[in-house]
């Protein structure tokens, strides 16, 4: 059992986590090592949405900059 695999995931405290791997997988049974943990093959519910892909960050960057110039304009006016 001490010489056995470890998981080795990130725990909530940022230390990978010490115990041991599911047999021929590389995660322990709470980290996804147990069977049929996962969503199934072809879910649509596991796509992602892509609210944040760089693309999208990056037009949000710009908004905010727009919002900001644009406020900054309304002071200066009145």
């Amino acid at each position: 059992m001490l010489s056995s695999r470890r998981c080795g995931a990130t725990t909530r405290a940022g230390h990978p986590c010490m115990s041991p791997a599911v047999g021929g997988k590389n995660r322990c049974r709470m980290h996804g090592g147990a069977a049929g943990s996962g969503a199934p093959r072809g879910n649509s519910n596991a796509l992602k949405h892509g609210l944040f892909t760089r693309a999208a960050m990056d037009e949000c960057r710009r908004m905010q900059d727009l919002v900001q110039r644009s406020l900054r304009l309304v002071r200066e006016i009145g």
